[in-house]
């Protein structure tokens, strides 16, 4: 994958729904080039389906937060398990230094929130924790 995957690849996560020749305009290349890539990224899994995030989505979760979990010995896919079972729990990622694994949180009130850390701090394994609430998301056009 090169510098224009990439820039495709992030392009398309703020608009999985911009046109061939507006994502070739953005990049500075032919739309031939695009939807060749685009076919080569998807063909290579890299590009595994495209969505749609409407303002319903976005309201029926008005809260959201990142939460940060340090693991403590070797429960990290029973974790991962426990966490993916959970409604609030809109994603998973495992990341190096400080943190063990990152959580995307989104519930309806504060107080859903807060039972959801509680549960999740309880979980068998978890040491330690710290959660920021989302308070606002800027798109960006360019890399």
């Amino acid at each position: 994958m090169d510098d224009t995957d990439r820039a495709l690849l992030a392009a398309l996560r703020r608009d999985g729904r911009a046109s061939v020749s507006d994502l070739a305009i953005d990049l500075g290349v032919t739309r031939a080039t695009v939807r060749a890539r685009m076919e080569r990224l998807s063909k290579a899994g890299e590009i595994r389906g495209f969505t749609v995030v409407t303002r319903s989505d976005i309201a029926q979760s008005p809260v959201r937060a990142l939460t940060m979990l340090g693991i403590e010995g070797p429960g990290m896919d029973r974790i991962r398990r426990q966490l993916s079972g959970r409604r609030e729990v809109q994603a998973v990622h495992s990341t190096n230094g400080k943190w063990d694994l990152i959580v995307e949180l989104g519930t309806e009130t504060l107080e859903a929130l807060d039972a959801a850390l509680r549960d999740i701090r309880r979980l068998e394994g978890v040491s330690t924790s710290e959660t920021s609430l989302l308070l606002s998301t800027s798109r960006y056009s360019r890399i």
